[in-house]
């Protein structure tokens, strides 16, 4: 009798951690995602995702690399050194209009971070702030180039303020050391840059608070994979959508699961900040009551003819909806 208890008991447990077990019997895949830069807080829902089981649950070993550059990690997933990558869609649009084989499956940040900023002693709190202030801008970036239609939209020229150019860094100390008033920057990243090192508050005027909305980060993938692993990208944005979702409940936890992963991702109190100004960025009113990564064919549309108009893209490459499908989400 003892021993039939036994081997119930043990056959019990079985069952139950059969149950419990994620991909139980499925072999994981390993599975690698290119980001499109070092480790900041926009990237910590893919640590929060692969540390709360998401991605094994879907049968996913998920390697996450760092990236240096929309550019060179589109270049990658073309070349299907990576399944998957996270890049700013703009620029896979342009680079897909010349024949890389890609297209987005999803688009992360919807609304566009692009901002100018400057000290909050400066009293620059509206674009008709600017005059007569100096700019720092990094020519040819995407904010430089979408940058004139901010002027139209808000009725500024050129001729109404004074512009320093340099790359990225320059662009930071112009403003640290008072050599410039504003930056072109996102509102996620170079504003908690400034903050970090003056220990003042920043004043950011989002170019999507005056009509320049540009669509920013999505996760690609090659055109094969999609059509030869249509279930693995399914599955892939199954996790990524609920690892979202989560670091939009709790900040705090993705920060900490990346910085578990990489302690030299940042300091945790900025990289939260940032994160929290990150998650408004999920969605448009178009997209107010969807969930993460499903852009809508207007957002879209109006990001592909700015590109047009003002990013260097032909018009000739096609439309829009050549360059994305929301087919693979949940």
């Amino acid at each position: 009798m003892q021993r039939r208890l036994a081997i119930l008991t043990s056959a019990t447990a079985l069952v139950l951690s059969m149950a419990s077990a994620p991909v139980f019997g499925q072999q994981k895949e390993k599975v690698s995602l290119m980001l499109n830069w070092y480790l900041y807080s926009e990237h910590a829902p893919f640590f929060l995702g692969r540390e709360k089981g998401y991605f094994e649950a879907e049968g996913i070993d998920l390697d996450i690399q760092e990236g240096r550059g929309s550019g060179p990690t589109i270049q990658a997933v073309a070349a299907k050194t990576v399944p998957f990558g996270y890049a700013d869609v703009g620029t896979m649009i342009k680079i897909a209009a010349k024949g890389a084989p890609v297209k987005a499956v999803g688009v992360a940040l919807q609304k566009s971070p692009m901002a100018v900023m400057g000290l909050s002693e400066k009293n620059i709190r509206k674009p008709e702030d600017i005059k007569g202030k100096i700019v720092a801008v990094t020519p040819g970036d995407a904010m430089s180039q979408i940058w004139p239609l901010f002027l139209k939209k808000t009725g500024l020229k050129e001729s109404d303020f004074r512009t320093v150019s340099g790359d990225a860094q320059t662009k930071l100390n112009a403003v640290i050391n008072g050599q410039a008033d504003l930056l072109l920057g996102y509102l996620m990243d170079q504003n908690i840059k400034v903050q970090d090192a003056t220990k003042k508050p920043v004043t950011v005027i989002p170019f999507a608070d005056y009509g320049v909305n540009l669509i920013v980060s999505g996760l690609i993938a090659h055109n094969d994979t999609l059509k030869e692993k249509p279930e693995l990208v399914r599955k892939f944005m199954r996790a990524a959508t609920k690892s979202f979702e989560e670091a939009e409940k709790n900040p705090e936890a993705a920060v900490d699961a990346m910085l578990k992963a990489n302690s030299k991702a940042g300091v945790r109190e900025s990289l939260v900040v940032g994160l929290k100004l990150t998650t408004p960025l999920y969605r448009t009113a178009e997209t107010a009551k969807l969930r993460p990564f499903r852009v809508s064919s207007k957002d879209m549309n109006e990001s592909y003819n700015m590109l047009v108009e003002y990013g260097g893209l032909d018009k000739s490459a096609g439309k829009a909806e050549d360059f994305y499908t929301n087919d693979y989400l949940p």
